[in-house]
């Protein structure tokens, strides 16, 4: 092909990506939650959904493709068309599968386009109420002086709660047992029945236990306090110095989505999130609102990716482990 027909072909190929971004959207678009109905990200995206379906003038609606920690549902995402009509709502095991699950099939960085960090929250370390521990501190002197013998209950092997506690075990010389549950539903079962001692989790997941009082927290993961828990003291109060793990929700698109589209959906999402019914559903769940550029959100994802990767690999965790 000559040198001209190739340019004047590039330069339609342009022009289609142009007009279909000023056109966009002329059909529904659809937001991949990458986990079942019921949990934090189906919650997020089906809120995202209902906002953004009058501003759009098109259906948004929500596909969940759950599995093998949101792997699956992402690897779909990036596998599709990159034409604006797929989004894709994630959570922080996002930041953690690149290193847990071998041979994945995307390449975050790669293969999706970041459009907006939406928000993030403080994890919780509870115990039981029938537990004598009152601080973290009890508990690091608890396992200190009978190691592996105190067990901590989470949400899967290789999410960011076992991660946290095995970074929190390394920095304090302390040991625990490790007791992974499928999903937030058992892990609160045995946690409220008191079958596991400790138990960590988003505030979202435990909040309403603990407004029960049939777990008592001990401690938080961020770097202040919670609103919903005032009394309660972030882990760098008793000694561990600058440490934070944060739960998060994000939007990323399929990587070669026109960049009008993107500016237009991350202008989209700006207006849901500054909606006060929208911005305090999400805040009385014990999430922070963020609103990231896409900028800001590529940082704080590739940070992620890099400082869980270090710890997966520092401990030898496999998922399902």
């Amino acid at each position: 092909m000559k040198l001209h027909s190739v340019l004047a072909a590039l330069g339609l190929s342009v022009f289609a990506l142009c007009a279909g971004a000023q056109d966009w959207p002329s059909r529904p678009v659809r937001l991949i939650a990458p986990f079942p109905p019921g949990g934090s990200v189906d919650q997020v995206a089906r809120l995202l959904a209902n906002y953004l379906t009058p501003q759009l003038g098109q259906q948004v609606v929500v596909d969940n493709r759950g599995g093998a920690a949101g792997s699956i549902g992402t690897t779909f995402a990036a596998k599709s068309a990159p034409d604006g009509y797929t989004f894709l709502v994630v959570f922080d095991t996002h930041g953690v599968n690149p290193s847990l699950i071998p041979g994945i099939g995307y390449d975050s960085q790669r293969d999706l386009a970041p459009v907006m960090l939406i928000s993030r929250s403080s994890m919780v370390v509870t115990t039981h109420a029938s537990q004598p521990y009152r601080t973290f501190f009890d508990v690091v002197k608890a396992a200190k002086a009978k190691p592996d013998a105190l067990g901590y209950g989470t949400i899967g092997a290789g999410s960011l709660g076992h991660l946290a506690m095995a970074l929190l075990q390394t920095d304090g010389d302390f040991r625990l047992t490790h007791v992974p549950y499928k999903g937030g539903g058992p892990l609160m079962q045995d946690a409220i029945a008191g079958h596991v001692p400790l138990a960590i989790g988003t505030t979202f997941l435990l909040s309403p236990h603990i407004n029960t009082k049939a777990i008592r927290p001990v401690a938080v993961t961020g770097t202040v306090r919670v609103p919903q828990f005032p009394d309660v003291p972030t882990l760098a109060e008793p000694g561990f110095k600058g440490f934070e793990a944060y739960a998060w929700w994000g939007v990323l698109a399929p990587i070669k989505t026109p960049q009008p589209i993107l500016d237009r959906m991350h202008a989209e999402l700006v207006k849901v999130l500054k909606t006060p019914a929208a911005s305090e559903r999400l805040t009385a769940q014990g999430m922070d609102i963020v609103a990231s550029s896409p900028g800001e959100f590529a940082k704080f994802l590739n940070g992620e990716i890099q400082r869980w990767g270090k710890v997966v690999r520092d401990n030898k965790i496999k998922a399902g482990d």
